[in-house]
């Protein structure tokens, strides 16, 4: 019996750890359609919001029927917080793109392991393993290394924001985790209609048509809203600190495809930082063993 709950473990420890890595591949397209779509960053907001939630929601109805709003309704004052998070760090998230390089914004996201594991430790006394921490720590020194230049080059006010940004996410993640007994996605698309409920006195959404219509529809479900849902559910089989470390992934993705597809050539500094990243990420994922 003990063998078999063993195994169920591991499966759905991996399992976990599958979700947030496709999670974080959904999510670093966001430089890429940022710089895609020409349209106001509130009007961008308001349709990304929409979209997803849309997307999300469609997803909870179609798993759980008639059971949907039962679903959203057990998600409690813990689904609230998170989904307040989720919004917020959505708003700062966007407009931290529009603000400064995506590789200053993606490097930062890297300190989540640790924000997260502190605030874990805080709210659950639930302490991480010294593998994860250790390879959060290699992480930093690839944020330490990338972000270094973005003092002083007038980009403070976008690093600023991504790092709250990467607060509210972390507080996210703990949330999601600690409630595990409960799923969290009705939660995730309450956020993302939040989200564009928030921005909409800003927003024109009505001046939007043609390709950057497709786009934001784009924007909104195959980033956002898929990003999110797997994130979501990810979190929930594997602990949040390592979730985090997982989604630094983005930091090598997202800058390497806005240079792909834009010529953003990233600093040799962000270059180097983005493979330490990876490369922490990839050793944690190869010698900790996860534990539901």
């Amino acid at each position: 019996m003990s063998t078999i709950a063993m195994t169920n473990d591991d499966s759905q420890g991996w399992l976990g750890v599958t979700l947030v890595v496709l999670s974080a591949f959904a999510f670093s397209m966001a430089g890429f359609f940022t710089r895609l779509i020409d349209t106001d960053v509130w009007t961008m907001l308001f349709w990304r919001g929409l979209f997803g939630g849309l997307f999300i929601a469609g997803y909870v109805v179609c798993r759980q029927g008639s059971g949907a709003l039962a679903a959203l309704r057990r998600i409690g004052l813990p689904g609230l917080v998170a989904a307040g998070c989720s919004a917020t760090a959505t708003i700062c998230f966007i407009n931290a793109l529009r603000q400064t390089t995506v590789a200053d914004v993606l490097v930062i996201n890297a300190t989540a392991p640790f924000i997260t594991a502190g605030l874990a430790w805080l709210w659950t006394r639930e302490r991480e393993r010294w593998t994860t921490l250790a390879a959060s720590g290699v992480a930093l020194l690839g944020v330490a290394l990338s972000v270094g230049a973005a003092v002083g080059s007038g980009r403070l006010l976008g690093d600023f924001l991504a790092l709250v940004m990467t607060i509210l996410i972390s507080a996210m993640m703990v949330v999601v985790r600690r409630q595990r007994a409960v799923c969290m996605l009705p939660a995730a698309a309450l956020s993302a209609f939040l989200c564009a409920l928030l921005v909409s006195p800003w927003a024109a959404p009505a001046s939007v048509s043609g390709w950057n219509f497709l786009n934001l529809f784009l924007f909104g479900t195959t980033q956002f809203g898929l990003g999110l849902l797997l994130l979501t559910v990810g979190t929930r089989l594997i602990s949040a600190p390592r979730s985090a470390l997982i989604g630094a992934l983005e930091t090598p993705l997202a800058p390497a495809l806005v240079w792909l597809a834009f010529g953003e050539v990233p600093s040799l500094a962000t270059a180097v930082g983005g493979a330490i990243v990876l490369a922490a990420v990839v050793g944690d994922l190869l010698v900790t063993k996860e534990q539901p």
